[in-house]
């Protein structure tokens, strides 16, 4: 009986064993193809472009889903906390990041707030735009005027918008991955000159195109995610909703602004955004004769564009097209 008693404890301590050695190997493969992880799409795209090996690049915002709606699940803070580095945003839609930071639940060492290096942009509501009930003024209240530490301004977080924001991203992004891998820096660095090569020529390809169109207005029947882009390249707008607004539905008021808007101005295009059903878009183009087209934020893209490898760099190639035909 106590030699029978013996083998059940043996056999159960070579089980668990065996258990603990298959669960560290488990372990150890999802830290291999998950080391770097990031929030939305720009951050993902940069990292991955700099790593060159997408699968050790992840994103927590599932493809075709909005990043004003995520909240993130037992699931991902465990993922963010075995993570090499996680790379967020910052701004209203990363709250939750800034709450677990402050409860010590992701360590801040391995972290990078991407609106810490670009210059940021004042969100506006402007003429004919929905003042948004649900635009509380709390868009990033981390950042303080040198003259007055106690005033708080609204940020537009769609930061990456700009392709000059963009190469910052990257630039920050580049330089914490060769902390983070410096027998790998040599790597890092071309594929770095290589993507940054691409942002500026999707700068300049732009500048171009603004320069030799008669127009310099562009009229959003959707939400506005754009205001680093409008500032960067000197253009006026109009839209329907600030940035991250969720409203759907326009007052009567804002649609007949845009209808006199499009018509006065003699605009020939109405823009959407990605993701969104562009019925108010839709009515709009009905009542002016104007051509429905999307200009994409890049701040997610579709299951199918994920799988097929679509870049911030197609996002913005075809937002060029739509930027073109929009300004004759």
């Amino acid at each position: 009986m106590k030699n029978r008693t013996i083998y059940i404890i043996v056999t159960c301590l070579v089980i668990l064993g065996i258990g603990l050695f298959v669960g560290d190997r488990i372990f150890r493969g999802q830290r291999a193809t998950a080391q770097i992880i990031t929030t939305n799409f720009a951050g993902y795209d940069f990292a991955r472009a700099i790593m060159g090996d997408n699968s050790k690049v992840s994103m927590l915002l599932k493809p075709g889903t909005d990043m004003h709606d995520y909240e993130p699940t037992p699931e991902d803070i465990i993922s963010i906390k075995n993570a090499d580095l996680f790379i967020y945003n910052g701004g209203e839609s990363d709250d939750w990041v800034s709450e677990l930071l402050r409860d010590n639940e992701i360590p801040a060492d391995k972290t990078l707030r991407l609106m810490d290096y670009v210059e940021l942009k004042e969100e506006k509501i402007i003429e004919g735009m929905e003042a948004a009930e649900d635009h509380d003024h709390d868009h990033d209240h981390d950042h303080a005027t040198e003259s007055d530490p106690t005033e708080h301004h609204e940020y537009d977080e769609h930061i990456w918008t700009s392709p000059v924001n963009a190469m910052g991203l990257l630039t920050a992004i580049k330089d914490r991955l060769i902390e983070l891998y410096p027998d790998k820096s040599a790597t890092l660095t071309d594929n770095y000159d290589a993507y940054l090569s691409q942002l500026q020529r999707i700068d300049g390809a732009i500048r171009k195109l603004i320069d030799k169109s008669s127009k310099r207005e562009l009229i959003f029947a959707d939400r506005f995610p754009f205001q680093s882009f409008v500032d960067e390249y000197n253009l006026a707008y109009y839209a329907a909703f600030p940035g991250c607004s969720e409203q759907t539905e326009a007052s009567s008021d804002t649609i007949a602004f845009l209808i006199d808007k499009i018509k006065q101005d003699g605009i020939k295009v109405v823009l959407k955004i990605e993701l969104t059903s562009g019925k108010l878009a839709d009515t709009i183009a009905a009542e002016t004769g104007a051509k429905v087209l999307e200009f994409n934020a890049a701040h997610n893209i579709s299951q199918e564009n994920f799988e097929s490898g679509v870049t911030y760099v197609n996002i913005m190639e075809d937002n060029i097209k739509v930027l073109e035909e929009a300004l004759k």
